[in-house]
């Protein structure tokens, strides 16, 4: 019986030893494309206002420049021109979306607001990505 406990705490103590550290790398976010992208942007508010995004945040579409977009990665700067009056704002991508046929981003308020399209509701628009920086997970 001792030798079968000798043996078991042999078997057990040999085994540690052989342990190989492996390098685990951390997963990078998917590359931006750098052209520029073109189509339709709205924004968005009411219901939403005060509710989690896709990223977690807090969604405040009166004070934040930020914006949902359908694959971007979730802090990615984006400039956002307005075709028709040529107006520009920076906004940063912290949801998903839009869900409409056709439309490439959705604004917060304040950010509609910045390139003259609350009145219109709709317009057509040039995104030129900035910067991109890995959102750590909520």
């Amino acid at each position: 019986m001792r030798r079968l406990s000798f043996l078991i705490c042999a078997v057990v103590l040999l085994s540690a030893c052989g342990h190989k550290t492996v390098q685990v790398k951390a997963p990078q976010p998917a590359p931006v494309v750098s052209k520029d992208l073109e189509g339709l942007a709205s924004y968005y508010a009411e219901p939403y206002h005060g509710r989690r995004t896709a990223s977690g945040e807090i969604f405040d579409s009166y004070r934040g420049l930020t914006a949902a977009h359908r694959t971007l990665p979730f802090n990615t700067l984006v400039r956002v021109t307005n075709k028709t009056n040529g107006r520009e704002v920076d906004v940063r991508i912290n949801d998903r979306g839009p869900w409409v046929e056709g439309r490439v981003i959705d604004l917060s308020v304040r950010a509609a607001r910045e390139i003259g399209l609350v009145r219109a509701g709709v317009v057509p628009v040039k995104l030129k990505v900035l910067s991109q920086q890995a959102l750590k997970a909520p």
